[in-house]
């Protein structure tokens, strides 16, 4: 119990959208209401059960969130807009109360949801900090011990005694983090407010983070930043319309992430991606896997003979035109990048070219497709990344026992061992 740092159970929190703007009720009003409420009864009954005649609807901003947290872990909550990273880490700070659901908490909390959330606009950034102190549960000595490096951090000497309604954004912000991360509470949540800063202030805090985190402090971190997260972070909690769908180190859940994303930018048939037209000329429109012999492909395994069609249109022959085909892993990494070269000029008008691969040399996963135009000398005419996904399922191809997969190896390369009798090299090899 006491390596918990938070523990959440069954956790939901559901919203009313499409109600109605409450209004002040008057002595008639009441009266009024309690005699009508009856009729009101029995329409609601007619229209579904909602007492506004079916005007009113909800939404599950959580549902059915359940996962612990233990002292000193670092996690990275990450999820697409909407899928209630925000509302989880209100719930946390108690700002929101839960419809179902129960949250226990071990240690004392700062939160950063929002720029300035817990200021007071007519006091001093001075006065705010003591303030936010104060709520904190933070004695006096304990800010005036902290005070000072509060200030140099958040780089607001000269404005420390003016109100902060007149602070800028970033001003706002830079204090704000600073006051949340120098008190030392034993929990950080920190929502996506670093994106307000510029780039050498990220830094800074990403620093700061790292630091507390390095102190054995608990924090929680929402940002759509994957590359911060991946830095500061070690585990992960993926969330997906309410739901976890996805708990453990933050490699994997970062890549469940970037994989749903990504899905959900294409439109794919079978593996055939359309390109959205963006009025460039020359661009690539489809791209399509096929097998040798030119059929569509609907499962890639490993050493397959795969062939990647590219259509594309130009207005123009472009002699020293090349195409690029690249892959990457999850993580983002460049395993292969195929170039044409000269081989194959741009030509004029809807055309297409293929990229034949022998033997994919890929281990069970999900590969990102990236492919472009480009002149010979480096230059892109037309290049996207991010084309499509394509899953790669691995069989025995060694003969071990297991198909090779992502977590033993990028690349299942083609060899073979032979056994000689006696050795060319005399003695042994210590090994």
């Amino acid at each position: 119990m006491s390596d918990v740092a938070i523990r959440v159970e069954h956790l939901s929190k559901q919203y009313r959208i499409g109600k109605k703007q409450e209004r002040y009720y008057t002595l008639r009003d009441t009266i009024a209401d309690a005699f009508t409420a009856p009729l009101r009864w029995v329409r609601s009954r007619r229209n579904g059960g909602s007492p506004n005649g079916g005007e009113e609807d909800t939404i599950w901003a959580l549902k059915d969130v359940s996962f612990e947290v233990k002292h000193g872990e670092v996690v990275g909550i990450i999820g697409r807009n909407g899928a209630g990273k925000s509302t989880l880490l209100k719930i946390l700070s108690r700002i929101t109360e839960p419809t179902e659901g129960r949250v226990e908490i071990h240690g004392r909390v700062a939160s950063l949801l929002e720029v300035g959330t817990g200021f007071h606009p007519e006091l001093t950034g001075r006065e705010n900090i003591y303030l936010n102190g104060a709520i904190l549960g933070m004695s006096k000595a304990e800010i005036d011990r902290k005070f000072d490096e509060i200030v140099e951090f958040a780089e607001i000497e000269k404005f420390i005694d003016t109100p902060v309604k007149r602070y800028s954004s970033g001003m706002y912000v830079r204090l704000a983090f600073a006051v949340a991360a120098h008190l030392e509470p034993e929990i950080l949540l920190v929502d996506e407010v670093l994106a307000v800063g510029d780039a050498a202030f990220q830094k800074k805090c990403l620093g700061k983070m790292g630091d507390v985190a390095k102190a054995g402090r608990t924090v929680l971190f929402v940002s759509h930043n994957m590359d911060a997260v991946l830095t500061l972070c070690s585990q992960g909690i993926v969330l997906d319309a309410g739901h976890v769908r996805r708990r453990g180190a933050i490699a994997d859940c970062v890549a469940t992430y970037k994989l749903s994303v990504l899905q959900s930018s294409w439109e794919q048939s079978g593996y055939r991606w359309k390109v959205a037209d963006d009025g460039l000329l020359p661009c690539i429109t489809c791209v399509e896997l096929l097998n040798s012999y030119g059929e569509p492909l609907h499962l890639v395994s490993t050493w397959d003979d795969v062939v990647f069609r590219i259509h594309y249109r130009s207005d123009r022959r472009i002699s020293n035109g090349s195409f690029i085909l690249e892959i990457r892993d999850l993580q983002d990494r460049r395993l292969m990048v195929f170039d044409s070269g000269l081989k194959e000029p741009v030509n004029e008008g809807h055309c297409s070219v293929d990229c034949c691969v022998e033997g994919l040399p890929l281990p069970s996963g999900e590969y990102v497709l990236g492919v472009g135009i480009g002149l010979s000398r480096s230059e892109w005419l037309w290049r996207n990344e991010n084309i499509g996904v394509f899953s790669v399922s691995s069989r025995d191809v060694f003969g071990l026992g297991r198909p090779p997969d992502q977590s033993r190896m990028l690349f299942a390369v083609p060899h073979r061992w032979s056994n000689h009798k006696r050795s060319s090299v005399s003695g042994e090899s210590g090994l």
